[in-house]
């Protein structure tokens, strides 16, 4: 097929509705226009193939930077995709912006890292290139490296910006990228608008040799110093204390064996076991259940559970495959290690976290900044209200009013300074302790849970029996998250729907309890009946819905690297109510059953 033949076949393709008029125009630039010359015989052959759907998805939208960079499914052609032509305007684009923000006078740098995904290695010396060419220094990890360690990388060689080539827990068939700015932390304003800008605004794109680059030093390996700095920066955060516990570990396919290993060893966690089906650096997930990476997702668990309890462990830890996730199973009864075990949420892992950083910070801690109560603990808006309860109990400050999206917990480090900051939450499993990295670490997560573990042992307490001891004392709280996945332009415009009605028209009562208020961080208005009041807070893309028992709300946003929505539900109830643990559990899981059944009716 000739180009003037696949020009018409796209056009006949759109006149008979296979494609979009958005899919046809795209198309058609790439068939036209010099900068995409190189893929043009790739995509005449999709196009004889008569390949609409596959070309649909991929030629849509621009694919964009969300709460992650940008990420998404992986095909050759296509400006909705992971490809050479979207990663190289990334990397592009960056190199335009920073270039521009540091001067001509300063030559700037860049730090690169990549995990075991299909084509990572090959995105990383194709960023390295692009960075190379346009006059950057590149730092970069040579081998599989976690994003924690990535970030760390920035601050400690001072570079520009840092590039991540992950789609941490995605399936097998994406990737993406991550830019970082000098912080370490990922893009925030105005600087995440200014390279968008630039990205999207790039045509031609500068690629040097990356051998060549090599040779000359402008690409230069660091990993050496960058992994031995790195793991003594997580040690800084390890606690004296118990050690006696017997873990299992599993890296679910990805780079966390790099960094975990390192860091419990370190930490004198000398019972540790590398769990086999899992351990290997495998771009397919291929021992993972349903092949999703995720330490979100229960089931990643269930072949580790029972291992464990044939094996006598305390305590099972997972990391996603980019390591900046942690995860984990404990049993139940700490002396009843092959009886029944428990998942934990990333809500209650937070809570445990928030309890045992404060008790030490009291304990080891500057006593006159415990006096003056400049500890603060950082969660987002949609992470368990629990940790707020903890953190004020111990005179420190929370600071809560964050969207979601670890780079605003790296942002709010960087803006109330570093010094009294104990921990870094969010519901979706990520931690961060010590300022080493600013954003979410499974290495530093991995080594003070098992600190925490340790210590609960030591008292005669699973992790499930320290939670329960949480509850009593603050009140019984059970969160759950749902999501919707809303695929193709169909789903983008379905997503808006669903925003737009929780904003204007949301359900009268949620689970038979009439609405408070609802809060719009987007428009910036709280509604409670027919009034408006202003919200302060920051803006975006979240709905708040406060429910009419103190504690119980609920949270729906699109996600900003997925096409899907999500929903956010919490419940609690009083210390008073919440001495039997067990059956305070039960009503507030009927709770949460009764709030999803309604949420999902409304979406349908």
């Amino acid at each position: 097929m000739e180009r003037n033949e696949a020009l018409n076949a796209v056009k006949q393709a759109r006149e008979a509705g296979k494609i979009t008029a958005e899919s046809e125009k795209n198309i058609t630039r790439w068939l036209t226009e010099s900068q995409f010359e190189a893929y043009v015989e790739t995509l005449v052959g999709y196009i004889s193939q008569g390949a609409w759907k596959e070309l649909d998805d991929a030629f849509w939208t621009v694919i964009p930077f969300g709460t992650g960079g940008r990420r998404g499914k992986m095909f050759p052609v296509g400006c909705n995709v992971i490809n050479d032509r979207t990663i190289g305007e990334s990397a592009q684009g960056t190199a335009t912006y920073v270039k521009n923000f540091v001067g001509s006078d300063h030559q700037p740098s860049c730090a690169i890292a990549y995990d075991t995904r299909h084509r990572s290695r090959e995105f990383a010396e194709l960023c390295a290139s692009i960075m190379a060419a346009n006059g950057f220094k590149v730092w970069f990890l040579d081998g599989y490296r976690s994003t924690p360690e990535m970030s760390f990388m920035v601050r400690y060689k001072g570079c520009d910006c840092g590039i991540m080539v992950t789609a941490s827990h995605n399936p097998p068939s994406d990737n993406a990228v991550k830019v970082y700015w000098s912080t370490g932390g990922q893009l925030l304003p105005p600087h995440d608008k200014g390279v968008i800008d630039c990205v999207m605004a790039t045509e031609q794109i500068l690629i040097a040799d990356f051998q060549e680059e090599l040779k000359k030093g402008t690409i230069e390996y660091c990993q050496e110093e960058v992994d031995k700095a790195f793991i003594d920066a997580v040690l800084k955060q390890s606690h004296p204390g118990p050690r006696d516990i017997k873990i299992l570990y599993s890296p679910l396919h990805g780079v966390g064996a790099t960094c975990v290993l390192p860091a419990l060893a370190g930490a004198g966690f000398n019972n540790v076991e590398l769990y086999g089906p899992t351990s290997n650096p495998d771009p397919n997930f291929t021992n993972v259940p349903n092949h999703v990476s995720n330490p979100e997702n229960a089931v990643v668990f269930d072949a580790m559970i029972e291992y464990a309890k044939q094996n006598d462990f305390d305590l099972i830890m997972a990391t996603d495959p980019d390591s900046d996730r942690m995860g984990c199973a404990a049993p139940l009864k700490i002396n009843d290690k092959a009886g029944k075990w428990s998942i934990l949420t990333g809500n209650q892992i937070g809570a445990l976290f928030a309890e045992y950083q404060l008790e030490q910070a009291c304990k080891y801690g500057d006593t006159a900044m415990v006096a003056s109560a400049s500890y603060y603990i950082v969660k987002t808006l949609v992470t368990t209200d629990l940790i707020r309860k903890i953190t004020e109990s111990y005179g420190a400050t929370l600071v809560g009013d964050l969207l979601v999206g670890f780079k605003y917990i790296g942002g709010a480090m960087d803006d109330h300074g570093t010094n009294g900051f104990l921990l870094g939450t969010e519901e979706s499993y990520g931690y961060l302790i010590g300022d080493h990295a600013r954003d979410k670490d499974a290495a530093v997560a991995s080594m003070v849970f098992a600190e925490l573990a340790a210590k609960a042992k030591a008292e005669g307490l699973s992790i499930h029996e320290k939670l329960a001891a949480i509850f009593r004392r603050y009140g019984v709280h059970q969160e759950r998250t749902i999501s919707v996945m809303a695929p193709g332009a169909e789903g983008m415009e379905k997503i808006k729907q669903v925003m737009a009605g929780f904003r204007t028209a949301p359900p009268e009562t949620v689970a038979g309890m009439q609405i408070a208020c609802v809060k719009d961080y987007l428009n910036q208005t709280t509604k409670t009946g027919d009034e408006f009041e202003p919200l302060v807070g920051p803006k975006g893309d979240l709905v708040i819905i406060e429910l009419e028992k103190p504690g119980n709300y609920v949270a729906v946003r699109p996600s900003g690297t997925e096409p899907k929505i999500k929903f956010y539900m919490f419940t609690c109830l009083p210390p008073e109510e919440s001495q039997d643990v067990d059956a305070g559990v039960t009503v507030l899981q009927s709770r949460l059953n009764a709030m999803e059944a309604d949420l999902r009716a409304v979406i349908e």
